[in-house]
């Protein structure tokens, strides 16, 4: 199984699983004491229609009581109606509080993820985090409610029955003496098992979700070089994997239901054959055999139930470590000071700057540079020289394992994170947008902008009459990955929403790669023009966008090297 979340660097401190969960149960205390107050309630009127049963027949039925009979009819009736109405406002309370701990689960782990670094997600199958996200943050929660109703629920059912069953008959009440432990000894030998395949199971769950994660951005290219039958066939080897995986868990917990209810079929049989032969002999009402029997079994339920909390927090143990190895990743960065300088310009220095991936060779070393306010820098280097990596410096994906970046005389990491990406501003080779409407892309980086600001900026970045020819205008959708507009739209989608972020800085990260020469030279005058005063960092291998620079620096064999003009 592919995994590759072990940290390099001293993960960060995660608390007890129990303290955890704990967390996201504590602020929903009042709802949760609610809910429970519904369950119980339920259950004493379950509890409750045996005794009543036993009493239309004793009382009723064989004294041919015709009163008795009308009256335990009716209180039947009327705590099937409250029982209904119980389990209706506790399914709904239920249900509120259990996706409010289940989205704050997710927003939890999501958040942490938020914070990692690009070398994480490169390492990572999209399929396989989405799998931990849905799947295992969904067990942790159901565990985390369930559990807990389960186990009160099954408690107040438990002590209930067998109360009633001694008051009954204390003899036969001894049979649940001798079940009980059997069933635990079943489910303690089977627990390992369901353990072993909960985990194998989930992982081919993960294999599954990153093949289609993988494809179905891949499609164009599966289609192109006629790649369907093999990935047809992947796809099966993938489901018949999965579906082996699955039936031996499922097996392994029909083992765990199965063999405890044999062991309640044959209790059941004894109480019903010793019960009846009591009857026959006057020695036990008839009534009293059937409200025993139906305790009988209201009491095995609990226990199953109580039981299977145990080999539940088994499957649950296997979510939170696949869950626990998220959370314990190191962020990539921190969040930064809580200074916040003044503008000055937006200098760009680089003192001794070291740097390498994880695992990787050196790609800074003691890098050097100062790139003035208000200029245009032109960085040029081979293919894999580092100038993505030097961009992402920039903009704190990563910190420098030896030396500075300083942005107007000030260490970047004493900027504000949030503040510092916002007046460093990037416009990349891929522009990446979302589905959503083009006013909604516009503005991710300055949310408060209005419609009459988008404009501006789209107007500035010709791209204005554009969005206006469009029947829904700002609101019209844009497609995955924005595939609904051509390169050029895209580009000055981008050149717009930098627009609208008013940077300091201005990097150009091989913005005009997929424009020709005359499109290439029109948008890099035209972001002259729209970032005048602003430092423009332009980054890429070809010359044509590094006209006019102001500086150049060739990058190679880790070092900035300034070009004469």
């Amino acid at each position: 199984m592919y995994s590759s979340l072990s940290p390099s660097s001293p993960a960060p401190s995660f608390p007890s699983p129990l303290a955890w969960l704990h967390s996201f149960v504590r602020p929903h205390a009042g709802a949760i004491a609610l809910t429970l107050l519904l369950s119980l309630g339920g259950t004493l009127i379950t509890l409750l229609q045996p005794w009543l049963v036993k009493h239309l027949i004793d009382d009723g039925l064989t004294a041919r009581n015709r009163d008795a009979v009308f009256m335990f009819t009716g209180l039947m009736v009327a705590a099937g109606l409250v029982g209904t109405v119980l389990s209706g406002f506790g399914r709904l309370a239920y249900t509120r509080v259990s996706g409010r701990v289940l989205f704050a689960l997710r927003e939890t782990v999501y958040g942490h993820l938020q914070r990692l670094g690009p070398d994480f997600f490169a390492r990572q199958r999209v399929g396989e985090l989405m799998s931990r996200m849905d799947g295992d943050v969904s067990e942790i929660q159901r565990f985390a409610l369930d559990s807990l109703f389960a186990a009160v629920s099954a408690a107040i059912g438990l002590v209930g029955a067998a109360s009633l069953m001694l008051l009954l008959n204390w003899q036969l009440s001894l049979l649940v003496l001798l079940l009980v432990p059997a069933e635990f000894m079943v489910l303690r030998l089977l627990r390992p098992r369901v353990e072993r395949r909960t985990r194998a199971l989930r992982e081919r769950s993960a294999d599954l979700s990153a093949f289609f994660a993988e494809t179905f951005s891949l499609m164009k290219l599966i289609q192109s070089l006629n790649g369907q039958a093999r990935e047809s066939q992947r796809l099966r080897r993938l489901g018949q994997a999965f579906l082996d995986d699955l039936l031996r868990l499922q097996m392994t917990e029909f083992g765990t239901s199965a063999i405890p209810g044999l062991l309640v079929a044959l209790t059941r049989s004894t109480a019903l054959l010793l019960g009846g032969l009591w009857v026959v002999e006057g020695q036990m009402a008839l009534g009293a055999l059937l409200a025993f029997s139906t305790y009988l079994g209201m009491v095995v339920g609990p226990v199953q139930t109580l039981l299977g909390i145990y080999v539940a927090s088994q499957r649950m143990g296997v979510s939170l470590g696949r869950v626990r190895e998220l959370m314990e990743q190191p962020p990539g960065v921190s969040a930064g000071g809580d200074r916040m300088p003044a503008a000055k310009g937006g200098e760009i220095r680089l003192e001794a700057v070291d740097f390498a991936h994880r695992g990787g060779a050196p790609v800074l070393c003691q890098a050097r540079a100062c790139f003035p306010a208000g200029a245009k820098v032109a960085i040029v280097g081979a293919s894999g020289a580092g100038k993505s990596t030097l961009v992402d410096l920039l903009q704190r994906h990563y910190d420098p394992s030896a030396g500075q970046l300083l942005l107007d005389g000030v260490p970047l990491p004493e900027w504000p994170l949030e503040l510092l990406r916002r007046r460093v501003a990037v416009v990349s080779q891929e522009v990446q947008l979302f589905r959503g409407s083009l006013g909604d892309n516009l503005r991710y980086g300055c949310p408060e902008a209005d419609d009459d600001m988008v404009l501006a900026a789209a107007d500035r970045a010709r791209i204005g009459d554009f969005i206006r020819s469009l029947p829904e205008g700002l609101a019209t959708p844009v497609g995955e990955r924005g595939v609904t507009l051509s390169g050029g739209q895209r580009q000055r989608l981008a050149i717009a929403r930098a627009l609208l972020m008013q940077p300091e800085v201005l990097v150009l990260d091989e913005p005009t790669s997929a424009l020709d020469a005359e499109q290439e030279a029109a948008v890099m005058a035209e972001i002259d023009q729209l970032f005048a005063g602003r430092t423009r960092i332009v980054v890429s291998h070809r010359s044509q966008p590094l006209q006019g620079a102001d500086h150049c620096f060739r990058l190679v064999d880790g070092q900035l090297q300034e070009l004469p003009q």
